[in-house]
């Protein structure tokens, strides 16, 4: 059988890291110190995905670029000192060595900084695994097709040949604005009824149910 997907195109936080509940605390944090209204948790995950100056302007409509980078400067501020204890979700380790092995090139679509994007790659060893990445601050926000129209050309890969691995509505977007097939995980920022809009041609509870239908479908 030919193998369905060349590409593998992952989402970070909510899909390979289980961070999501501390990235919601912090945006909540964040707002407090400044005196802003606090965002509800399902709205503080709602934004997880973004770019951090895009998912502070939807929470905080018409609020000035100044107070957005306060947003901004006191989330940072709360999520760096708690960061160093977030784990990688089960199986994640083992799905990326069993993909590797399989031959898939792989590539990660995230809504973090470089600078953050990196700080994890080293922590957790996982950087080895990817060909390329891509993060907020270098190109569009998600759902806007940039980040994996540019990670194909760098890749040499075509949309019909990759797919976009997330746990956000944002992440699915991603892939149906780039022409690209998506998978959701049901354990991350949103819900599976919200992301069964997008059509994903999956949806999983936890890694390794991912890895087997990956192999499965090679």
């Amino acid at each position: 059988m030919s193998r369905r997907f060349d590409l593998l195109v992952f989402d970070w936080d909510g899909t390979l890291m289980d961070s999501t509940g501390t990235i919601a605390r912090s945006i909540q944090a964040a707002f407090a110190d400044v005196g802003l209204p606090v965002p509800d948790d399902q709205d503080a995950r709602y934004v997880i995905g973004y770019g951090l100056n895009e998912a502070m302007q939807h929470l905080a409509p018409g609020v000035d670029d100044a107070m957005i980078k306060r947003i901004v400067d006191a989330y940072r501020h709360h999520y760096l000192s708690g960061d160093h204890a977030l784990l990688l979700y089960d199986g994640v380790r083992e799905g990326l060595d069993a993909f590797a092995d399989a031959g898939f090139e792989m590539a990660v679509a995230t809504g973090k900084s470089r600078a953050g994007l990196d700080r994890v790659l080293a922590s957790t060893g996982l950087g080895r695994y990817f060909v390329a990445t891509r993060t907020a601050d270098e190109t569009f926000s998600k759902p806007h097709p940039a980040m994996l129209e540019q990670l194909l050309d760098v890749t040499f890969n075509v949309a019909d040949r990759a797919v976009m691995i997330g746990d956000t509505t944002h992440d699915l977007q991603l892939a149906i604005n780039a022409g690209c097939a998506s998978l959701g995980m049901s354990y991350g920022a949103h819900p599976v009824d919200q992301l069964l809009t997008c059509a994903p041609l999956a949806i999983f509870d936890d890694f390794p149910s991912l890895t087997r239908w990956v192999l499965a479908h090679e």
